[in-house]
């Protein structure tokens, strides 16, 4: 009988030990090593997942931590890059610490940017992302019922994807943060003219504290039937036929196209970028001018814009642009190039 409970003695420490060998002593891999947990999956069939892809050692230790803990698993991709105790493991998988791939968008981005972004972060291919931003205009259905697509309401932000997401479920995303953001700043209504004069502010000007009075230029206009006469439209409407060249061409401020609005009086169909937070606050409340012209920050080596209630005043600021643009080009050896104000 001694040796016996000798033996159950031994029996006990050695079960023990490796208990505790399979709990406290880390395991897995030095390199990335992705798990993917299904819905549904049973906590048996999840250490058992774990335990052949070499991140426990021991599944039925897993099981038994699963039955003392008595809490829910979540499903998802994990991805594992070092040696972890299995208690890491069990709390990663606990609190649904799932694989994400971070991706930001830049205030002004446009659908074309942003599927970009997209495809090289290895989320989704650019075509099918601006399928999805093209035809899922339901998402925005209640906000615009006239939105040609979901440009503009693509919230520009940094967002942390499932890299299983499919197209839908990533605008569906931004959509939302949209949402959040217009509700912040107050905007319940007259959504799509808001978010179009807003597109066309955010890409007039870097500069926050002009973007008032962009606005007001273009509100001005609006309200004379005056053409806005903004390059970003044009650029735009190249860019929705698949003829963007990198610069604007006399042909480009001939087109037909809705979107020019050379050619056009009014707003163009709908935005024609994603604006910020800034952008969306300048359209909702221009500031109060009389100005009907201004060259645009982006183009004067100055870097501020010129703003100017008639065309007399306007030529002298296109005069005063050209020039700052020689001097420019002079100090750098460049000649006398000059761009389109």
């Amino acid at each position: 009988m001694r040796r016996f409970f000798l033996l159950l003695v031994v029996i006990a420490v050695a079960a023990a030990g490796a208990v505790v060998f399979a709990v406290l002593v880390p395991a897995g891999p030095q390199t990335a090593t992705f798990v993917q947990i299904a819905p549904g999956t049973s906590t048996a069939r999840i250490a058992r997942e774990l335990k052949e892809a070499g991140l426990i050692r021991s599944r039925y230790v897993f099981v038994v931590l699963a039955l003392v803990r008595g809490r829910t698993l979540k499903a998802g991709e994990y991805r594992f890059d070092h040696p972890a105790r299995m208690e890491e493991v069990w709390s990663r998988l606990e609190r649904g610490d799932v694989y994400t791939i971070t991706v930001t968008i830049p205030e002004g981005s446009n659908i074309f940017d942003i599927g970009a972004r997209l495809e090289s972060a290895g989320l989704v291919a650019k075509g099918a992302f601006l399928r999805a931003a093209k035809q899922d205009t339901d998402l925005v259905a209640d906000l615009d019922p006239q939105a040609p697509s979901l440009e503009g309401y693509l919230f520009p932000d940094t967002y942390k994807f499932n890299p299983q997401a499919t197209p839908r479920e990533i605008v569906a995303s931004m959509v939302g943060q949209f949402r959040n953001a217009a509700g912040s700043i107050g905007l319940k209504s007259d959504y799509h003219r808001v978010v179009t004069l807003a597109s066309l502010v955010e890409k007039e000007t870097p500069i926050e504290s002009e973007r008032p009075l962009v606005a007001s230029v273009f509100v001005n206009r609006l309200r004379k039937d005056m053409p806005l006469m903004t390059d970003p439209s044009v650029i735009y409407a190249a860019l929705l036929e698949g003829r963007y060249r990198g610069a604007i061409y006399e042909s480009d401020l001939e087109s037909a196209s809705s979107y020019n609005t050379y050619q056009h009086t009014g707003l163009p169909p709908g935005p024609i970028c994603n604006p910020g937070v800034p952008s969306l606050e300048a359209a909702m409340h221009p500031a109060q001018t009389d100005y009907l012209y201004f060259v645009a920050a982006g183009a004067d080596p100055s870097g501020t814009s010129r703003f100017s209630a008639t065309l007399d005043e306007h030529r002298k600021d296109v005069q005063a642009y050209r020039e700052a643009v020689r001097r420019a080009a002079r100090s750098k050896g460049q000649g006398n190039s000059e761009e389109r104000p």
